[in-house]
């Protein structure tokens, strides 16, 4: 499947949430798991697309989906979804996290916000 060395399935997840954006105040859209390290990141259609940030700093190309219900690995360096082995819990952000979230730091008009920032780039 991948080189063993990217998927460690016994380190816990970093947190509940995308790390750079609590450390910044921001917020996400949906998060990634590194299969590596554990590194929580927010995925591609966020702001700060912090788990691809995560890939290029440290070529851990394998991210887990951290989404209630789903399982699915994609691979950064192929560009492919695959599936892979069940990482150590919690495997998912708490259901009570609002998505995007987290809560109380999602703008109203986030649509209009990731629009704009896309329309930017």
């Amino acid at each position: 499947m991948t080189d063993e060395t990217q998927i460690d399935p016994q380190v816990p997840p970093s947190g509940t949430g995308c790390g750079e954006c609590d450390d910044h105040g921001g917020w996400w859209v949906h998060l990634r798991r590194c299969a590596a390290c554990g590194h929580i990141g927010c995925c591609d259609s966020s702001l700060g697309r912090h788990a691809s940030a995560h890939f290029a700093a440290t070529g851990h190309r394998m991210m887990q989906s951290f989404e209630p219900g789903e399982d699915w690995y994609w691979d950064f360096e192929a560009e492919e979804t695959l599936e892979g082995p069940v990482l150590a819990p919690p495997t998912s952000r708490p259901e009570t996290q609002p998505t995007p979230g987290p809560e109380g730091r999602v703008p109203a008009d986030w649509r209009d916000v990731l629009r704009a920032a896309r329309a930017a780039n």
